[in-house]
Order: structure tokens, then sequence, then C-alpha cells
């Protein structure tokens, strides 16, 4: 198929492009890289550079006759959606809306969507499946489930098939080390703890050490980017076989807890990674954990890459060569 990946010069994008390009598909992105690295774009694909904001950008992209397209582009540090919803209602729910409208309009009616399992908010039980409540508790959460809702209606109406992909924590790098960008600004426990280890932040706090799970410390579900990418690829192309619309969760449906995931990084990187436990914060559920087994049904997915020992592996690969 002949995709365009807007948002794919990000951290999550251009771990789908390269496994696009594995499935033997022809890639284009789209990308303003406001967040997004030209280090992370390969050669062999096409490259617009263009925001979705700009609706006539998008008709420009569009108008080359794609037959399917996979969105990435929202932004999605819950934290800052709570303190700057206009940004995320602008960026997110705007410029969805121009992305969806441009798509239809130029005949572009299959659509992968990056969504969240901040959809689902605080869990009434675990794993979280498909079934459970939407209730969002942060503006972040919110605009992920509008799009959902967006989508659901241009099916109706207008036949756009869609898969929206729903997962908590994407961590981890290109197991081959050909992908090396680092994320701008990070804030998820990974990289944070990366940081600590090259030196580029003093430590680590750990927010809470008090809940009910094995050690203390939250228990969160981590998905390796590769098989994140590999799911994008995977619903992809069930769309183009079924021609059904799906929201699916991605998932080990295990977790990690945050204490395990430094103890495993001391261990990989050999460093001390000093850590601060600090006070709890307001919304952290003690643990969050999403049942894939429609994953596994429906697109023959299952996780390859996501356990601890692989997620900072190649996370700490990919800190090395950029401090290199």
């Amino acid at each position: 198929m002949k995709v365009l990946v807007i948002g794919g010069a990000g951290y999550i994008g251009s771990h789908v492009v390269k496994e696009l390009m594995k499935g033997g598909h022809s890639v284009t992105v789209f990308d303003n890289l406001s967040s997004g690295l030209r280090q992370n774009l390969f050669a062999e694909n096409g490259f617009i550079h263009g925001d979705i904001l700009i609706k006539d950008q998008l008709d420009k992209a569009f108008s080359l006759g794609f037959d399917a397209f996979i969105h990435l582009a929202a932004f999605k540090a819950a934290g800052e959606s709570m303190v700057e919803p206009e940004k995320y209602s602008v960026n997110n729910i705007n410029g969805t809306i121009n992305i969806l409208n441009s798509a239809v309009e130029h005949g572009c009616k299959k659509m992968v969507f990056s969504s969240s399992a901040a959809t689902f908010g605080i869990p009434e039980y675990l794993p979280i499946d498909e079934k459970h409540p939407t209730k969002p508790i942060n503006y972040y959460g919110f605009t992920k489930l509008k799009i959902e809702e967006f989508m659901a209606w241009y099916d109706q109406l207008r036949g756009l098939k869609f898969a929206a992909l729903r997962y908590f924590n994407a961590a981890g790098y290109d197991p081959e080390g050909v992908i090396t960008g680092l994320e701008q600004n990070p804030a998820n426990l990974l990289p944070v703890i990366m940081e600590v280890a090259c030196g580029m932040r003093a430590k680590l706090k750990i927010f809470g050490d008090d809940y009910d799970t094995r050690d203390g410390t939250c228990v969160r579900d981590y998905i390796h980017v590769t098989d994140l990418a590999t799911a994008h690829v995977k619903a992809l192309e069930y769309i183009d076989r079924e021609n059904k619309s799906l929201t699916v969760n991605l998932g080990t449906g295990k977790g990690i807890t945050v204490k395990e995931m430094l103890d495993a990084a001391r261990r990989i990187t050999g460093r001390e990674i000093t850590a601060e436990y600090t006070g709890r914060r307001a919304g952290d559920p003690a643990e969050l954990t999403a049942k894939s087994d429609l994953a596994r049904e429906k697109l023959g997915w299952v996780p390859e890459y996501s356990d601890a020992d692989t997620l900072l592996r190649t996370t700490w690969l990919a800190y090395q060569k950029n401090r290199r």
C-alpha cells in the first residue's frame, strides 16, 4: 500500500515507518518537526514538511493519492494537557478534523489512529479490556476519546475504516539500532532513568512507595515501540483485508513496577542512578495493565520485545550513541 504517515518523524512514528518499509509498503512522512527529528527520517521515503493545522498543506499531501494513512500527530503529555487545554484542543481536535476532512475529500478511507489507554481513566478492574468504561481523568485522554468518536461517525457517514490502538506506555528503541533519535523533553520513566544514568539529570524522582503493589511502587504496562509499530502495520493490513473498523488494546497484561525498572536499569547500565522517593502524584493509579486478547485474535499480534531487559537495553544503546 501507499501510506501517508502523519507524525512519522517522531519517536513512535519513525518506528512505524520502519516496520511499514519492512512489510513492503511505500511510505511518505508528513511532519512539522515540532517534536519529530530529521534524523528519524529514512532516505527511501518521501517527506512533506507540513502542519495538520494548515488544511491546504494536508490537501496537497493527500492529493498525491494514498491508499491509507496513519495518524500519530497528537500531543501526548497528560500533565501538560491539564495546564494548557487550549493547546490540546487546537492540535488534537482541530488538527484531526482537518486530517479526516482532507483524507475523505481525496478518497483515502483507511486509517490507523495511535490512540491511548488514557481514554479509560481510573481502572475499575484489571487488566483493562476493550469493554472497560471510558472515563478519562485528563484532558489528553479526553481528546483521544473524542477523536475515536469522530472516526466512528466518519465511518458511518463517509465510509472511513479505522483502527484505534489503545496502549499505556511506549518505551524502548529499535532493537537493530537504526533509529536512535531521542525524544525531546521526555517525561516518561525510561528516558528519565537514562538521563540520570548519562548525567543529564541529577536524580530520578519516584512518586510514592506505599502503593498496594509487590514493592510499593506503581505498576505500569510497558510496550516496546517496535511491538507497537508492528501492531500499527498489522492493523492497517487488517482494515485493507477485512474492510472493517477496529478498536483494540495493546499491552503485555503483566506490568513492571518503577523499582523493578530502576533495578534492571542499574544492572544493565552499570550506573548508580540516584533515586529519591517523594509523595504520590494526584491521579496516579497503583496499577495499570491492558488485556490484548482481541489484538491477538484479530491481528495475530503478540509482543516480542516488551520485557524489562529489552526495553532498557535498546534505550541505553540509543542514549549511548547520542552521547557519543
